[in-house]
């Protein structure tokens, strides 16, 4: 490995002498309109077709021989510009490039990017953008970056309506969720049915499913690379919706034309202020009196803030500052109100005593979990070859579950209340992780054979992974009880952990038809006394057969040092967040992917197949749960082994008054647990939970005119492997109780499960529909955009969990009644209808 790493940097440093003649193009391209940065445009020498692309800050440099040259901007969805150049010393370019008037809104699939298509050296990678992902239909008309993401192959997704998404065979935790490159631990809204991501503040999203670039790391499967809009910086514009489930706005433009801009963007449900008058009458209606009553209350609401600022300096610097907030709230309360009066007791019996006591009896469930997410970035131009991105950052997710349950007592003469006690008692899971990071990255062009990245990151990581609290106090009463107040914690110990990371890499042109991305990310992890080192490394080929057709391979490692245990089908907030230990082993997986990649301009075609292993995956013991007080988390999971193997297809139209995709995958995912002490299903292999065999899907987009669009989407797959038993036997348990007195026999029904996951769910399809009205305003000074969309369109009743029941069946001959078991599914997404309005400005 030494030995390769000098040989590689020997190469560069010949390379950049090699190169010293030529002069440097470089700048930031920008789209005409807004302003905004544009990522993945193609500059090229039109002589020589070489060149390279902008990255995430629209940034690039090109080096070339001095002289005329004609440089050619180009991007998916714009118009091509050409710009003469005479090329005697280094120079600044700057280009602005406007959007395509024959293409419609929406008509960009994947975009003219270095992750897609046959000559990216790129594989594994596919960038969706928002535009695309709006008119997806999603439940309630709730657009939705997650669930537009489980339409791609090689990614399952989670229980039906959950945001979760399951990539090549891993698990949820293995997905790196970056915003503006900052990880986020939790993205999920309502348990996973919506995820944070507003789509409104977003500019483009990109997924990563293999073939890692060594500049991303820390999970196992995928990398989610969501981008913010920055701002126009010449005009206000902004947008306001009203839908079923949400309201939301946007607004963006610039406090200093050409120099500084902001984006703000925020959403807020509104379930909590809908329920409120239900809720209120239902308890009016069941109230027979004022004095013996039992009254509900509850809600559940959340909201996101997203928020940007981005001023741009004369020497071509940017500075940015992002935040992002969000929270999830459910709470419910009961009250049971009884009052009765008080008997006195004399020689004569008892009597009334004219006085009555009045009872409250209150039980009370809150839960409260969210996010923060600040980030200040600058970029710098070193020099017109050398190009730095360097950030401040801070990530928060917070999680509180408390159940409380009070009693109140008082008594009541002539109207008054008097002599009240109180007694409350209150037990809450609190969870939290606070991360501190710092990074600087590096973009070096040496020539236009030479792509390289090169940085480090550094992350202080502080974990709460779970407190349970025990509060008593009373008050009110005459004895020892009065004024009492007592309070207790148990749970694991706050832990704070150190992780350092060094990666680079290069995209290197060798030959006009072969390209490679050569890669290497080094990390360390100090936690609980162990210092874990891991040295990761990439390697991506792509050999051009034609200008249209070419063939890729790749090979990646990853390592993982923070876990997520779970033990739901749903995406909960208590699910555990934990640091690996000096028992607990990194993550590590090992990923090989093969393709063949065909362009044919509006059309691409793709085919790739993988296998994956990976290493020290973690599993709930049987029986285990967070809650459990007696032992550490560490003494409640095991570790084992996995690996997953599949082929995908992708066709997609990019162009054009119909575009959209189909894609198609077989996979299978395993998992084994045999480790001494660690032992799941007796050492056996058994399917991961979201193991599907097939899994298909489409999506289609037609603008039948500016004034009206029409999109579809058709979902087909095997169902999800759960554990079911298929046999219940009585069991007998003998009780001592000593030798005078014998043994006592007692019987209890026992299920037989063969093998973990030995059940697969019914195969699961549905066909969502959407509509969208557009209305100019006179003038252009607004539009109106209608939304109509429907889930489930054919009302088919898919599972979302399968459950054994009890029927009983007369006898033929009717003397008798014959029990057996039968599975039922409970399905909770019928065909749900939604409208929304948005307002354009």
């Amino acid at each position: 490995m030494k030995r390769a790493v000098i040989a590689f940097l020997l190469m560069l440093i010949g390379s950049a002498s090699l190169n010293a003649q030529k002069k440097t193009i470089s700048g930031y391209v920008t789209d005409s309109e807004s302003g905004e940065p544009l990522i993945g445009v193609a500059v090229l020498d039109k002589s020589t077709s070489m060149g390279t692309v902008t990255g995430n800050s629209g940034f690039y440099s090109i080096s070339l021989e001095p002289g005329q040259r004609t440089i050619v901007v180009t991007c998916l969805g714009y118009d091509e510009k050409t710009i003469p150049v005479n090329l005697n010393a280094d120079m600044t370019l700057n280009v602005q490039i406007a959007a395509s008037s024959d293409l419609l809104s929406g008509a960009v699939v994947t975009g003219s990017t270095p992750t897609s298509g046959a000559r990216a050296s790129q594989m594994s990678a596919i960038e969706v953008p928002i535009s695309q992902i709006k008119a997806i239909p999603a439940i309630g008309g709730e657009v939705d970056v997650m669930k537009a993401l489980q339409l791609l192959p090689g990614v399952q997704s989670g229980t039906e309506g959950t945001a979760g998404l399951y990539v090549r065979g891993g698990g949820a935790d293995e997905n790196l969720l970056l915003m503006d490159g900052v990880p986020l631990y939790n993205v999920n809204h309502l348990f996973g049915f919506f995820s944070v991501f507003n789509a409104d503040a977003l500019k483009g999203v990109t997924l990563y499913k293999g073939n890692f670039p060594a500049r991303f790391g820390g999970h196992l499967s995928s990398v989610i690379d969501v981008r913010l809009n920055d701002g126009n910086d010449s005009e206000y514009h902004g947008n306001a919706s009203i839908g079923l489930i949400s309201s939301k706005f946007n607004f963006e433009g610039p406090i200093v034309k050409g120099k500084t801009t902001f984006n703000i963007s925020a959403r807020r449900t509104y379930m909590d202020l809908l329920a409120k008058p239900v809720i209120a009458f239902v308890n009016r209606e069941n109230r027979e009196d004022d004095l013996n009553y039992e009254e509900i209350g509850g809600g559940y609401d959340f909201y996101d803030l997203n928020a940007k600022l981005t001023h741009k300096f004369g020497n071509g610097d940017r500075l940015s500052l992002s935040f992002y907030t969000g929270d999830d709230a459910a709470h419910v309360h009961m009250d049971d109100i009884s009052t009765y009066e008080i008997y006195e007791y004399g020689p004569t019996g008892p009597h009334p005593s004219g006085v009555m006591e009045k009872n409250r009896d209150r039980g009370k469930f809150g839960w409260r979990w969210g996010n923060m997410v600040t980030s200040l970035r600058w970029n710098h131009i070193v020099a017109p070859k050398l190009y730095m991105s360097s950030a401040l950052s801070y990530t928060q997710y917070r999680n509180k579950l408390s159940v409380a349950l009070s009693e109140y007592s008082s008594k009541l003469e002539n109207g008054a209340e008097r002599d009240g006690v109180t007694h409350t008692a209150e037990v809450a899971y609190n969870s939290l992780i606070n991360d501190i990071s710092a990074n600087v990255d590096f973009d070096y062009s040496p020539s236009v054979m030479h792509d390289v990245k090169f940085g480090a990151v550094a992350t202080l990581h502080s974990f709460k992974p779970g407190v349970v609290s025990m509060m008593q106090k009373a008050s009110g009463y005459v004895d020892e009880m009065n004024n009492l107040k007592t309070r207790r914690e148990v749970g694991d110990a706050p832990l704070s952990t150190r992780e350092a990371a060094l990666y680079c890499e290069d995209n290197w042109a060798v030959l006009p038809w072969l390209k490679l991305n050569l890669g290497l990310r080094t990390s360390l992890y100090d936690t609980d006394r162990k210092t874990y080192l891991s040295a990761e490394p990439r390697l991506g080929a792509r050999a051009l057969v034609t200008d249209k057709l070419s063939f890729k391979a790749s090979y990646s490692e990853m390592s993982q040092y923070i876990h997520l245990l779970c033990n739901s089908n749903l995406s909960m907030p208590s699910d555990l967040w934990v640091p690996v230990t000096s028992r607990i082993k990194p993550m590590r997986s090992r990923q090989s992917a093969a393709g063949v990649f065909y362009d044919l301009g509006k059309y691409e075609f793709s085919m790739e197949g993988y296998y994956k292993t990976m290493d020290n995956v973690l599993e709930y013991k049987d029986g285990a749960s967070y809650l459990g007080m007696a032992t550490g988390w560490e003494d409640k999971v095991c570790m084992g082994r996995g690996w997953s193997y599949g082929l995908e297809f992708m066709a997609q139209k990019k162009i054009g008054k119909t575009t959209g995709w189909i894609g198609y995958t077989w996979a299978k995912a395993m998992r084994q647990f045999d480790r001494p002490g660690m032992v799941i299903n007796d050492g056996n292999p058994f399917p991961a939970k979201y193991d599907r065999r097939h899994d298909l899907s489409a999506t289609v987009t037609h603008a039948f005119s500016k004034k009206f669009d029409l999109s579809a989407t058709f979902v087909l797959s095997s169902g999800n492997c759960g554990s079911l038993g298929y046999d219940e036997f009585n069991s007998e348990c003998l009780t001592g109780l000593g030798p005078e007195a014998g043994f006592s026999t007692w019987y209890y029904g026992a299920t037989y499960v063969p093998y973990r996951n030995n059940y697969r769910m019914p195969m699961y399809n549905r066909l969502d529909i959407g509509m969208n009205f557009y209305h100019k305003h006179r003038r252009g000074r607004g539009m109106d955009v209608w939304n109509l969309s429907c889930y489930n369109v054919y009302n088919h009743r898919n599972p979302f969990l399968i459950v054994v029941d009890w029927e009983d069946e007369l006898a033929a001959d009717g003397t008798g009644w014959t029990t057996y078991p039968v599975l039922k599914k409970v399905s909770i997404f019928p065909i749900i209808p939604s409208l929304s309005y948005t307002f354009k400005f």
